[in-house]
């Protein structure tokens, strides 16, 4: 017989018998002694001749074989045990695992630096004040959204709303202006006798003050109770300023940081955070997007897993959902850089801000984070001496080794080594500052990284105070403070563009405050001196009234003339003399009988 038609020709998709389990084998059967062969058993065609083929089965035969054993039936089973399944002789080509990453191949080169457009502002055509610099974020519309909650709240809690008004918000708002300047111990030493602050006194009484800062509210309380959002009793208000800060022009290079806001409270359960390296270390936390000039564009707070509404499994998800986020409402991202710390940074996060919107990226980075580049050690670096660096870079991104004082890690794929720049530090040797070689990512994350740290600065100088029980009440004093900060820096900018001096944040913050408790509002009431209120005395010199903001002055409303006992000089005409003055805006004018100088004096 030949030997081919013997044992067959070999079928192209062979099936073997192997076991299931590895470990069973054939040699394995110290347990076949116990098995009864069962005595109804008839073997097969194929078996009486020996034919173990394939090709001498049907298809029925090759299936039943191929999913039964092909010991005899035993009237003792054991499971696990020589239990046979059908394989392929040929081993199949592995699909390609679209999860599995490859190895990425970091090499010694250097990456092309982007070309990021300069910013230019068409410039005004004058500066306008600063109540309507403040009015451009904090508008109108908030402040009758403040109004509207406050008096919903005191019905609920009095059953009689307190009544309030937007123009006794506005006033509100300016004792609270003027308190961030003119700080005192406590709130009442404003309206007490031996420490009476008449700018503020005057403006509203104690207990009415007290009332409205007890029942300030911003959102309506008998509808939170379903909402998942934490921070629902101040959203509104958030949202309403988020609207505002996204509209500002902003330059082409951000920076992406966190903001604390001091609060020591425990009401606020969770939501309160700790951060070691802050000068608030516990209070709210803040995600902010801000311009090289400090101004804030785009805010998000924090509150844990539910800020987004989806689980969130590891912490580096989160921080680049909330980077992403902030980074989608970049008016032309891809003409754009952002800058972050090694709190954000990843390798993971330049990729997808690449991919997803066009944004280029500097950072500094963890070692953990670097993406599995090969640098130097710490150590090997150190020895080349101060400024010596290293750098790989792999899929258009460059990592960076940099030893200045200590080893500092930085990401990028904007900016690369080329062209190296100098930086001064100081010299323990030589007792002088010396030029320390650095790459040119260096000096571009030193300039634009600091926007929200000088935000954060502006805002602490003269800081609304917002000690209270209720946690809410800190957070909004910040949204009165970032309004102040945002608007002056617009101001800036604007004298900037115009070739004009600004004036102080300080006095802006002012000038803010005398526009919030006199423009559209009548005149004070003018009546006789309480018995009990001490003899004026007489001054060696009469000091210069303060001249009126332009926005009480152009208001018209509440400019009535007012008769003094004493002569002044007139506000308008260089050489004319009057014993009238305005009543609001507290300036002489002259006063004949066309009343020239009175209504020429409050027109544009």
């Amino acid at each position: 017989m030949d030997a081919k038609s013997f044992y067959g020709a070999r079928p192209r998709n062979f099936l073997a018998l192997i076991p299931e389990n590895p470990q069973d084998s054939d040699a394995d059967l110290s347990d076949d002694d116990d098995q009864i062969e069962d005595p109804d058993y008839q073997p097969t065609h194929a078996e009486d001749t020996g034919d173990t083929s394939f090709e001498s089965m049907d298809k029925e035969e090759v299936a039943s074989t191929s999913t039964t054993s092909t010991l005899p039936p035993c009237k003792k089973s054991r499971k696990g045990k020589n239990t046979l399944k059908t394989v392929s002789m040929e081993e199949p080509e592995d699909p390609p695992d679209p999860n599995k990453s490859t190895r990425r191949i970091w090499k010694h080169e250097d990456i092309e630096e982007f070309q990021v457009p300069e910013s230019r502002f068409e410039p005004p055509e004058a500066v306008k004040t600063p109540f309507q610099y403040f009015k451009m974020l904090f508008t109108d519309e908030m402040i009758e959204h403040i109004a509207h909650h406050t008096n919903l709240y005191s019905a609920h809690e009095l059953s009689d709303p307190i009544k309030t008004s937007p123009e006794e918000i506005e006033d509100f708002l300016s004792i609270l202006l003027f308190m961030g300047v003119f700080n005192f111990p406590a709130m009442e030493d404003y309206w007490h006798h031996e420490s009476r602050f008449d700018l503020i006194a005057d403006i509203m009484p104690k207990k009415r003050f007290q009332l409205l800062r007890r029942f300030i509210h911003f959102n309506d309380n008998q509808q939170c109770n379903d909402s998942p959002d934490r921070f629902y009793k101040i959203r509104p208000l958030f949202d309403m300023l988020r609207e505002q800060c996204l509209l500002i022009p902003s330059t082409y290079k951000h920076s992406v940081d966190e903001v604390m806001v001091a609060y020591k409270g425990t009401r606020a359960g969770t939501l309160r955070q700790y951060i070691a390296n802050k000068p608030d270390k516990w209070g709210f936390k803040l995600f902010c997007r801000a311009s090289s000039s400090g101004i804030i564009h785009d805010l998000l707070l924090y509150q844990g897993v539910s800020t987004f509404n989806v689980a969130l499994s590891e912490e580096e998800q989160g921080l680049l959902l909330m980077v992403i986020t902030l980074c989608k409402t970049i008016t032309q991202p891809r003409l754009s850089v952002v800058f972050c710390d090694n709190y954000f940074t990843s390798f993971n996060l330049i990729q997808k801000l690449n991919a997803n919107l066009g944004v280029k990226f500097i950072g500094t980075v963890r070692p953990n984070r670097i993406g599995g580049a090969t640098l130097m050690v710490d150590k090997q670096l150190m020895k080349k001496g101060r400024g010596a660096f290293d750098y790989r870079s792999a899929e258009g991104v460059i990592a960076v080794k940099w030893y200045d004082n200590k080893c500092v890690n930085l990401l990028s794929n904007a900016c690369g080594i080329m062209p190296l720049s100098t930086v001064k530090r100081w010299s323990k040797v030589a007792r002088a500052k010396i030029n320390v070689p650095c790459p040119s990512l260096i000096p571009a994350y030193n300039q634009h990284m600091g926007g929200i740290d000088l935000s954060d600065m502006l805002v602490h100088l003269y800081k609304t105070p917002a000690k209270s029980w209720r946690w809410y009440i800190p957070l909004f004093g910040y949204i009165l403070d970032l309004c102040i900060s945002n608007s002056w820096l617009v101001y800036k900018r604007d004298c900037g563009l115009l070739n004009e001096k600004p004036m102080p944040l300080k006095r802006f913050r002012l000038a803010v405050a005398h526009s919030l408790m006199r423009v559209n509002k009548p005149a004070p009431k003018v009546g006789r001196p309480s018995s009990c209120s001490p003899l004026p005395q007489k001054k060696r010199y009469t000091p210069r009234p303060s001249q009126p903001q332009p926005d009480v002055r152009y208001d018209n409303c509440g400019h009535w003339p007012l008769h003094c006992d004493k002569r002044g000089r007139c506000n308008l005409c260089p050489k004319g003399v009057s014993r009238w003055k305005c009543q609001k805006c507290n300036v002489f004018l002259c006063l004949n009988a066309n009343q020239q100088c009175f209504v020429a004096y409050h027109e544009k």
